[in-house]
C-alpha cells in the first residue's frame, strides 16, 4: 500500500524575514509522512493516578472469585452435611429398631426357655408313674389344652412352695415302713423337712389324735452308725427333737402335733402304727 501524504501549514510569527520574501506571511507547505502509530506512554503522574484503581479492581475481582468459590463450597458442604445428618438419623432409627427387635426376641427366647423347662419338668414328673393318674391331676378335661388346665398337685394334696403334701388322716394307721410304701406307690415319699418354715407348715396341718404318743411319720430314720438320715440320703441338720421321752424309743422319727416347732420330733419304734405325711414334686413347676 502507498502511504498517505498529509499536508501541514507552518507560520513564522516573530522570526526575521527572509531577504527574498515579502513582509506578508508566506505559507509554506511541507510534506509530512507519518510513521506507524506508536504507543503513547502516559506521563508519570497519569500512570501513578491509574495504578491504584487497577490494583483495586484486580483485588475486587479476586475477592469476587473467592467469594463465589466460598459460597459454592459452603453450599456443597451444607448439602453434604445435611445428607450425612439424614443418613445418621436413619442409622440411629434403624439401630433403635434393631435394639427393640432384639429385646423382643430375648423376651420371647426367655419365655420359650421357661415353657420348655416347665414342660421338661412336667414330663419328668409324669415319667415317675407307671400309670399316670390323669383324673387326679386333671379332673376337668375340656379340650386339647388339657395340660394347661391341670392342677400342680393331685386331689387332696396341698401345694406349699415347690412341693405337694399329703397328710394321711384316714383310718388304718400304718407302720413307718408301710407308710413309706404307700407314699412311694403314689410316686412320692415320706416328707423331708428342709427348713423351719416347712416345719411350721407341717405343724399347722397336723392335729392331735388318739393320745399324746401318736403323731405323723416323717421320712427320717436312724442308721446303724447312729446317724439320722432322710429318705433322700441327706443327713439331718435340724434336730427338732423333743426334750422329754414319751415312750419306748426307736429309729424312726415321728412328729407329735401341738408341740413346740423346734421340739416336736419323737424317736419312736418303727413298728408303731401312726398317720404320716407324703411329699412329691408338683406336676406344674411354679415360676
Amino acid at each position: 500500500m502507498e502511504e498517505e501524504i498529509n499536508y501541514s501549514t507552518v507560520v513564522f510569527k516573530n522570526g526575521g524575514q527572509s531577504p527574498k520574501e515579502n513582509k506578508e506571511d508566506v505559507t509554506v507547505y511541507s510534506e509530512v509522512k507519518p510513521k506507524r502509530p506508536t504507543t503513547t506512554v502516559p506521563a508519570d503522574g497519569e500512570a501513578a493516578a491509574h495504578s491504584p484503581f487497577r490494583v483495586l479492581a484486580a483485588c475486587l475481582g479476586i475477592l469476587c472469585v473467592l467469594l463465589v468459590a466460598s459460597i459454592s463450597a459452603i453450599i456443597c458442604i451444607s448439602v453434604v452435611m445435611n445428607k450425612q445428618k439424614a443418613d445418621i438419623s436413619n442409622l440411629v432409627a434403624e439401630n433403635q429398631k434393631l435394639i427393640t427387635e432384639r429385646s423382643v426376641l430375648e423376651r420371647e427366647t426367655e419365655e420359650l426357655s421357661r415353657v420348655n423347662d416347665s414342660l421338661n419338668w412336667t414330663m419328668g414328673v409324669i415319667l415317675k408313674f407307671n400309670t399316670f393318674p390323669v383324673n387326679e391331676y386333671c379332673p376337668k378335661k375340656t379340650g386339647p389344652s388339657t395340660l394347661l388346665e391341670c392342677n400342680p398337685c393331685k386331689k387332696d394334696w396341698i401345694l406349699f412352695q415347690d412341693k405337694c403334701y399329703l397328710f394321711y388322716n384316714r383310718d388304718g394307721w400304718k407302720t413307718w415302713g408301710d407308710s413309706r410304701k404307700y407314699c412311694q406307690a403314689t410316686s412320692a415319699d415320706l416328707v423331708v423337712v428342709d427348713s423351719l418354715h416347712e416345719q411350721e407348715f407341717l405343724s399347722n396341718h397336723t392335729v392331735y389324735y388318739y393320745d399324746k404318743f401318736h403323731g405323723f411319720w416323717l421320712g427320717l430314720n436312724e442308721t446303724r452308725d447312729n446317724n439320722w438320715v432322710w429318705v433322700d440320703g441327706r443327713n439331718d441338720t435340724l434336730s427338732y427333737w423333743m426334750t422329754e421321752v414319751l415312750g419306748p424309743t426307736g429309729p424312726c422319727a415321728l412328729m407329735i402335733p401341738g408341740r413346740n416347732l423346734t421340739a416336736s420330733w419323737d424317736p419312736a419304734k418303727c413298728s408303731m402304727a401312726n398317720k404320716f405325711i407324703c411329699e412329691s414334686d408338683p406336676l406344674i413347676k411354679s415360676d
